[in-house]
């Protein structure tokens, strides 16, 4: 690699003071240690305590919702999603194919077909515009639900995902479900912190998860959350995570097959310090990018990802797109080897052998992002 590559990776170690610069680490500091302190003291480390209805009730006035359930992780959080709003067994749910592979497992334990769609090289995220030429195409509408002309199976959701936090199109996605009367489900995992014309991510669906994994821009350790307006879905979502159990002083009556999908306590503690300095952490987040931009402004063919236009990102990951003068895998191994860890984004989930079967259109974008994103360092430092 060249000079520039060499300097490039001088100034990120400089910038973190370290030799080796992971991807993504959480950042604590005392409040962490005396919230989580406190669930030890007082024995409420598990499924019960005071700190989950705190972290439920204070997420749900950061984003704006009437209601949160906490859950023991994003994936938990998308497949009880998916489910209360009624996706069942053989439905097609139509989703990015450039996403995590826990958008499409959600969809799978629910016995139910991803179906992937192509992404806007802006965004990231869900093409609207090409999504409604494919649905014209396919699709069509039999007594106000769509169904799939070529498999005949019903086609019940859309789950747009915000890719590193960047939002996707929602004014037009949100359009076209009522069109063509799709459930609108947003996988927002990556995206707190993060607006849409003002609006917060995970706001604009009948529900959305999000994921407070170790790599997130806020952490509980492992977590998710289920979010909703409607109270009537949420009291479900937390009956069925809670192994749908009846409320009662002392029996153990259930009255349908459930979940343990609980947050324990212990880890909503972490969560209700994290929740109170993330407003500081985005800031962070846009002095990083300020010094990537600085960066990648010496290379030709390389740009950075910014937020799209109207929107507001958290810019949980940093991305860079290179054009075809460069190799990914030539960059990854360069950045890698010098201690810098950098990672691709994910293989499209079409390509994974146990979904290569599944309904898809056209995935050309998919397909050429694929070849052209690096992640690169992005946790707090600044």
């Amino acid at each position: 690699m060249n000079k520039q590559w060499i300097e490039f990776v001088e100034n990120i170690k400089k910038l973190y003071g370290k030799d080796f610069v992971a991807l993504h680490e959480p950042t604590f500091n005392e409040k962490e240690v005396d919230y989580v302190t406190d669930c030890v003291k007082t024995g409420w480390v598990s499924s019960v305590g005071s700190y989950v209805t705190r972290f439920e009730e204070d997420l749900a006035k950061f984003v704006g919702v009437k209601r949160a359930v906490a859950v023991v992780n994003g994936t938990a959080a998308l497949h009880i999603a998916l489910k209360i709003v009624g996706v069942e067994a053989n439905d097609e749910v139509l989703m990015p194919s450039l996403t995590f592979i826990a958008t499409a497992n959600a969809v799978s334990y629910l016995q139910a077909v991803p179906h992937f769609v192509d992404v806007n090289e802006e965004t990231l995220g869900v093409d609207p515009l090409k999504l409604e030429a494919y649905l014209m195409e396919m699709a069509e509408l039999r007594n106000g639900e769509l169904y799939n002309k070529q498999t005949n199976r019903r086609i019940k959701a859309l789950v747009p995902m915000h890719t590193f936090g960047h939002p996707c199109m929602m004014d037009e996605l949100v359009v076209l479900c009522e069109k063509y009367k799709l459930v609108l489900v947003e996988d927002a995992a990556e995206s707190l912190g993060s607006y849409y014309k003002g609006q917060h991510t995970g706001t604009f669906g009948k529900v959305s998860a999000m994921s407070f994994n170790g790599n997130k821009i806020i952490t509980t350790g492992g977590g998710g959350a289920i979010l909703t307006d409607n109270e009537t879905l949420a009291d479900y979502a937390k009956h069925l995570t809670t192994t749908a159990k009846v409320p009662h002083r002392w029996e153990f009556i259930h009255d349908e097959i459930g979940y343990n999908y609980r947050m324990p306590n212990i880890n909503a503690a972490l969560g209700c310090a994290q929740l109170e300095k993330l407003p500081e952490f985005i800031k962070k987040k846009q002095r990083l990018v300020a010094f990537y931009e600085k960066q990648i402004a010496k290379f030709e063919g390389i740009r950075l990802v910014k937020e799209p236009i109207g929107t507001k990102s958290n810019y949980w990951l940093q991305t860079i797109i290179m054009n075809e003068q460069y190799n990914r895998d030539e960059v990854l191994n360069f950045l890698n080897e010098q201690g810098v860890m950098s990672r691709p984004i994910w293989t499209p989930i079409h390509e994974l052998e146990m979904y290569r079967k599944c309904p898809r259109m056209n995935l050309n974008i998919t397909m050429i992002l694929k070849k052209k994103i690096v992640n690169i360092p992005s946790h707090i430092v600044i």
